[in-house]
Protein backbone atom coordinates (compact mmCIF):
# COMPACT_ATOMS: atom_id res chain seq x y z
CA UNK A 1 0.00 0.00 0.00
CA UNK A 2 2.94 2.15 0.84
CA UNK A 3 4.04 1.68 -2.64
CA UNK A 4 1.05 2.21 -4.58
CA UNK A 5 0.80 5.58 -2.78
CA UNK A 6 4.38 6.94 -3.40
CA UNK A 7 4.17 5.19 -7.50
CA UNK A 8 0.22 7.76 -7.68
CA UNK A 9 2.16 10.64 -5.88
CA UNK A 10 4.91 10.45 -8.53
CA UNK A 11 2.70 9.73 -10.96
CA UNK A 12 0.53 13.15 -9.85
CA UNK A 13 3.94 15.43 -9.61
CA UNK A 14 4.47 14.01 -13.34
CA UNK A 15 1.06 15.34 -14.45
CA UNK A 16 0.76 18.38 -13.10
CA UNK A 17 4.14 19.34 -14.13
CA UNK A 18 3.31 18.58 -17.64
CA UNK A 19 0.04 20.69 -17.07
CA UNK A 20 2.46 23.43 -16.09
CA UNK A 21 4.68 23.06 -19.15
CA UNK A 22 1.91 22.57 -21.79
CA UNK A 23 -0.09 25.85 -19.85
CA UNK A 24 3.05 28.34 -20.02
CA UNK A 25 3.99 30.08 -23.54
CA UNK A 26 7.92 30.78 -22.78
CA UNK A 27 9.79 31.64 -25.92
CA UNK A 28 13.47 31.17 -25.73
CA UNK A 29 14.11 34.85 -26.72
CA UNK A 30 11.71 38.01 -25.94
CA UNK A 31 8.99 38.54 -28.06
CA UNK A 32 10.41 41.78 -29.47
CA UNK A 33 13.76 39.55 -30.46
CA UNK A 34 12.09 36.78 -32.05
CA UNK A 35 11.54 36.18 -35.76
CA UNK A 36 13.41 39.85 -36.99
CA UNK A 37 13.35 38.49 -40.17
CA UNK A 38 9.62 39.00 -40.43
CA UNK A 39 7.51 41.91 -40.67
CA UNK A 40 4.15 42.10 -39.33
CA UNK A 41 1.86 40.16 -42.44
CA UNK A 42 4.57 37.68 -42.17
CA UNK A 43 4.44 36.68 -38.37
CA UNK A 44 0.07 36.37 -38.67
CA UNK A 45 0.32 34.27 -41.75
CA UNK A 46 2.93 31.91 -40.03
CA UNK A 47 0.63 32.09 -37.10
CA UNK A 48 -2.47 31.64 -38.61
CA UNK A 49 -0.72 28.73 -40.62
CA UNK A 50 0.31 26.98 -37.34
CA UNK A 51 -2.85 27.69 -36.18
CA UNK A 52 -4.74 25.43 -38.63
CA UNK A 53 -2.20 22.89 -38.21
CA UNK A 54 -3.56 22.61 -34.41
CA UNK A 55 0.59 23.87 -33.62
CA UNK A 56 -0.65 26.13 -31.36
CA UNK A 57 2.97 26.99 -29.27
CA UNK A 58 4.66 28.16 -32.53
CA UNK A 59 0.96 30.19 -33.44
CA UNK A 60 1.59 31.78 -29.67
CA UNK A 61 5.25 32.89 -29.99
CA UNK A 62 4.22 34.36 -33.28
CA UNK A 63 1.50 36.27 -32.01
CA UNK A 64 3.32 37.21 -28.67
CA UNK A 65 5.78 39.27 -31.17
CA UNK A 66 3.60 40.45 -33.51
CA UNK A 67 0.99 41.86 -30.59
CA UNK A 68 4.38 43.56 -28.72
CA UNK A 69 6.02 44.68 -31.59
CA UNK A 70 3.14 46.21 -33.79
CA UNK A 71 0.20 46.79 -31.35
CA UNK A 72 -1.29 49.30 -33.28
CA UNK A 73 -0.91 47.40 -36.95
CA UNK A 74 -3.29 46.31 -39.23
CA UNK A 75 -3.08 42.77 -37.70
CA UNK A 76 -3.04 43.69 -34.18
CA UNK A 77 -6.72 43.18 -32.94
CA UNK A 78 -7.48 39.98 -35.08
CA UNK A 79 -4.04 38.59 -33.43
CA UNK A 80 -5.04 39.04 -30.23
CA UNK A 81 -8.80 37.30 -30.94
CA UNK A 82 -6.21 34.42 -32.23
CA UNK A 83 -3.53 34.58 -29.27
CA UNK A 84 -6.73 34.22 -26.78
CA UNK A 85 -7.86 31.08 -28.67
CA UNK A 86 -4.52 29.74 -28.67
CA UNK A 87 -3.59 30.22 -25.46
CA UNK A 88 -7.37 28.32 -24.63
CA UNK A 89 -6.10 25.70 -26.60
CA UNK A 90 -2.46 25.42 -25.00
CA UNK A 91 -4.39 25.14 -21.68
CA UNK A 92 -2.99 28.68 -20.54
CA UNK A 93 -6.15 30.16 -19.02
CA UNK A 94 -5.26 32.68 -17.39
CA UNK A 95 -3.34 34.43 -20.46
CA UNK A 96 -5.96 34.01 -22.19
CA UNK A 97 -8.69 35.30 -19.76
CA UNK A 98 -6.09 38.38 -19.62
CA UNK A 99 -6.16 39.11 -23.65
CA UNK A 100 -9.69 38.67 -23.87
CA UNK A 101 -10.31 41.37 -20.61
CA UNK A 102 -7.60 43.61 -22.91
CA UNK A 103 -9.37 43.08 -26.17
CA UNK A 104 -12.75 43.96 -24.88
CA UNK A 105 -11.30 46.91 -22.89
CA UNK A 106 -9.72 48.33 -25.81
CA UNK A 107 -12.10 47.47 -27.71
CA UNK A 108 -15.61 47.80 -26.95
CA UNK A 109 -17.30 48.62 -30.40
CA UNK A 110 -15.06 46.04 -32.39
CA UNK A 111 -17.54 43.83 -34.12
CA UNK A 112 -15.88 40.91 -33.00
CA UNK A 113 -15.77 41.98 -29.64
CA UNK A 114 -18.68 39.20 -28.67
CA UNK A 115 -15.82 36.42 -29.21
CA UNK A 116 -14.20 38.00 -26.68
CA UNK A 117 -16.55 37.52 -24.22
CA UNK A 118 -17.42 34.08 -25.58
CA UNK A 119 -13.71 33.02 -25.22
CA UNK A 120 -13.59 34.11 -21.31
CA UNK A 121 -17.13 32.16 -20.67
CA UNK A 122 -15.53 29.08 -22.71
CA UNK A 123 -12.21 29.06 -20.51
CA UNK A 124 -13.64 29.12 -17.48
CA UNK A 125 -16.14 26.71 -18.59
CA UNK A 126 -13.93 24.26 -19.58
CA UNK A 127 -11.78 25.10 -16.48
CA UNK A 128 -14.99 23.77 -14.73
CA UNK A 129 -15.33 20.37 -16.73
CA UNK A 130 -11.74 20.31 -17.73
CA UNK A 131 -8.52 17.60 -16.76
CA UNK A 132 -8.35 17.57 -13.41
CA UNK A 133 -12.20 17.77 -12.64
CA UNK A 134 -11.90 14.22 -15.03
CA UNK A 135 -8.23 13.06 -13.04
CA UNK A 136 -10.04 12.91 -9.49
CA UNK A 137 -12.93 10.85 -8.54
CA UNK A 138 -15.21 13.34 -6.40
CA UNK A 139 -18.21 14.46 -8.05
CA UNK A 140 -18.40 17.43 -9.72
CA UNK A 141 -21.95 18.75 -7.76
CA UNK A 142 -19.36 18.18 -4.74
CA UNK A 143 -16.68 20.50 -5.87
CA UNK A 144 -16.01 24.21 -5.62
CA UNK A 145 -18.19 26.31 -8.33
CA UNK A 146 -16.63 29.79 -8.07
CA UNK A 147 -15.48 28.96 -11.54
CA UNK A 148 -18.87 27.72 -12.67
CA UNK A 149 -19.90 30.85 -11.29
CA UNK A 150 -17.55 33.01 -13.37
CA UNK A 151 -18.30 30.44 -16.20
CA UNK A 152 -21.90 31.71 -16.07
CA UNK A 153 -21.48 35.53 -15.73
CA UNK A 154 -19.67 35.52 -18.81
CA UNK A 155 -21.95 33.53 -21.15
CA UNK A 156 -24.64 35.74 -19.43
CA UNK A 157 -22.73 38.99 -20.06
CA UNK A 158 -22.05 37.81 -23.66
CA UNK A 159 -26.26 37.18 -23.94
CA UNK A 160 -27.23 40.26 -22.37
CA UNK A 161 -24.96 41.95 -24.91
CA UNK A 162 -24.98 40.42 -27.44
CA UNK A 163 -28.43 38.13 -27.76
CA UNK A 164 -28.02 37.62 -31.46
CA UNK A 165 -24.52 36.30 -31.13
CA UNK A 166 -23.26 33.51 -33.64
CA UNK A 167 -21.99 32.62 -30.12
CA UNK A 168 -25.28 32.78 -28.11
CA UNK A 169 -26.68 29.52 -29.13
CA UNK A 170 -23.95 27.37 -27.52
CA UNK A 171 -23.06 29.69 -24.65
CA UNK A 172 -27.04 29.07 -23.84
CA UNK A 173 -26.77 25.71 -23.77
CA UNK A 174 -23.77 26.17 -21.78
CA UNK A 175 -25.86 28.29 -18.97
CA UNK A 176 -28.28 25.54 -19.05
CA UNK A 177 -25.41 23.12 -17.62
CA UNK A 178 -23.74 25.39 -15.80
CA UNK A 179 -27.25 26.38 -13.98
CA UNK A 180 -27.77 22.71 -12.97
CA UNK A 181 -24.17 22.36 -11.81
CA UNK A 182 -24.61 25.67 -9.34
CA UNK A 183 -27.78 23.88 -7.99
CA UNK A 184 -26.43 20.72 -7.37
CA UNK A 185 -23.83 22.40 -5.47
CA UNK A 186 -26.38 24.42 -3.56
CA UNK A 187 -27.52 21.15 -2.69
CA UNK A 188 -24.88 19.21 -1.92
CA UNK A 189 -23.99 22.59 0.60
CA UNK A 190 -27.03 22.17 2.02
CA UNK A 191 -27.21 18.05 2.87
CA UNK A 192 -23.93 19.42 4.08
CA UNK A 193 -25.24 21.22 6.73
CA UNK A 194 -27.82 19.22 7.66
CA UNK A 195 -25.36 16.52 8.35
CA UNK A 196 -24.37 19.28 10.70
CA UNK A 197 -28.02 19.67 12.60
CA UNK A 198 -27.73 23.17 11.44
CA UNK A 199 -30.89 23.16 9.93
CA UNK A 200 -32.29 26.82 9.21
CA UNK A 201 -29.08 27.27 7.61
CA UNK A 202 -29.77 24.12 5.49
CA UNK A 203 -33.64 24.98 4.81
CA UNK A 204 -31.96 28.78 3.40
CA UNK A 205 -29.93 27.21 0.93
CA UNK A 206 -32.10 25.23 -0.06
CA UNK A 207 -34.89 27.91 -0.14
CA UNK A 208 -32.12 29.43 -2.71
CA UNK A 209 -31.98 26.67 -5.00
CA UNK A 210 -35.63 26.84 -5.13
CA UNK A 211 -35.80 30.89 -5.65
CA UNK A 212 -32.70 31.32 -8.19
CA UNK A 213 -32.80 27.97 -9.84
CA UNK A 214 -36.19 26.73 -10.53
CA UNK A 215 -36.30 24.93 -13.48
CA UNK A 216 -33.19 22.54 -12.53
CA UNK A 217 -34.05 19.22 -11.56
CA UNK A 218 -32.50 19.97 -8.14
CA UNK A 219 -35.73 21.92 -7.05
CA UNK A 220 -37.64 18.90 -5.61
CA UNK A 221 -34.14 17.81 -3.66
CA UNK A 222 -34.16 21.25 -2.39
CA UNK A 223 -38.23 21.14 -1.63
CA UNK A 224 -37.81 17.55 0.18
CA UNK A 225 -34.25 19.34 2.35
CA UNK A 226 -36.70 22.40 3.34
CA UNK A 227 -39.62 20.32 4.27
CA UNK A 228 -37.41 17.75 6.58
CA UNK A 229 -35.60 20.84 8.28
CA UNK A 230 -38.61 22.67 9.14
CA UNK A 231 -40.18 19.68 10.14
CA UNK A 232 -36.70 19.27 12.87
CA UNK A 233 -37.19 22.76 13.38
CA UNK A 234 -40.75 22.56 14.52
CA UNK A 235 -42.09 25.36 12.16
CA UNK A 236 -44.68 23.29 11.22
CA UNK A 237 -46.83 25.63 9.06
CA UNK A 238 -43.92 25.79 6.52
CA UNK A 239 -43.16 22.42 6.47
CA UNK A 240 -46.68 21.69 5.49
CA UNK A 241 -46.69 24.04 2.90
CA UNK A 242 -43.48 23.22 1.20
CA UNK A 243 -44.61 19.70 1.34
CA UNK A 244 -47.98 20.97 -0.12
CA UNK A 245 -45.64 22.58 -3.24
CA UNK A 246 -43.48 19.23 -3.19
CA UNK A 247 -46.22 16.70 -4.08
CA UNK A 248 -48.04 19.15 -6.68
CA UNK A 249 -45.41 19.63 -9.03
CA UNK A 250 -43.55 16.27 -8.16
CA UNK A 251 -46.12 13.79 -7.25
CA UNK A 252 -43.22 10.68 -7.82
CA UNK A 253 -40.29 12.31 -6.14
CA UNK A 254 -39.13 9.47 -3.51
CA UNK A 255 -36.21 11.68 -1.37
Amino acid sequence: MQLSTKLFSKVLILIFVSFLAACTSTPTKDAFETFPELDARELYESALTSLKSGNYQPAIQRLEALDLRYPFGAYSQQSQLDLIFAYYKRGNNEAALSVADRFIRQNPRHENVDYAYYMKGLVNFNSEVGFFQELFAAKLSERDASTAREAFEDFAELMRRYPESQYAPDARQRMIFLRNRLAEYEIHVARYYMSRDAFLAAANRAKYVVEHYPKTPSVANALDIMVTAYEILELTELADKTRQVLNFNYPDFES
